[in-house]
């Protein structure tokens, strides 16, 4: 290669890895694409009553999924399978008919399943932004948050 012919590669790389690395620069919190949507979205808890949850090993994080086809919510406790009901319009979210599978859960496990399903029952709002859902109780408290995870 001729010595412009190099120099011109070069001056193109620097470009390509000066602006390929501000790209990758954003932090998580600076997020400004668009919300994921409420239902068929898989929301794993992250907080409950703003802990943190925990995850035992072996067992599936909390999560739900909001299944649009008979309004139909499924997921875990962090234990159990947990399945039901659900309605919602722009601003109002609630859950019925709740039930989970009967294994036996340990220690903190079973503590999280009882305050994750008392939360679900006193849900009554929603807020997304970006790829954090947020169910209020009837007061607008934050109860739960969740962020989506994409499966694929």
């Amino acid at each position: 290669m001729k010595q412009a012919q190099v120099m011109t590669w070069a001056a193109v790389m620097s470009a390509a890895l000066t602006l390929g690395g501000c790209a990758g620069a954003q932090s998580a919190g600076d997020y400004q694409g668009v919300d994921e949507p409420l239902e068929n979205t898989y929301w794993k808890l992250v907080t409950l009553d703003n802990q943190p949850t925990p995850v035992v090993e072996g067992k599936r994080e909390a999560h739900i999924v909001l299944h649009t086809q008979d309004s139909r919510v499924a997921g875990s406790t962090g234990c159990n399978r947990l399945m039901g009901e659900y309605h919602h319009d722009e601003q109002e979210l609630g859950f019925s008919r709740l039930a989970t599978t009967r294994m036996a859960c340990p220690g903190e496990v079973a503590t999280l399943e009882r305050d994750f399903l008392a939360t679900l029952n006193d849900v009554s709002g929603w807020q997304i932004e970006g790829k954090t859902l947020t169910l209020t109780d009837e007061q607008g408290v934050s109860r739960a948050r969740l962020e989506a995870v994409h499966l694929y």
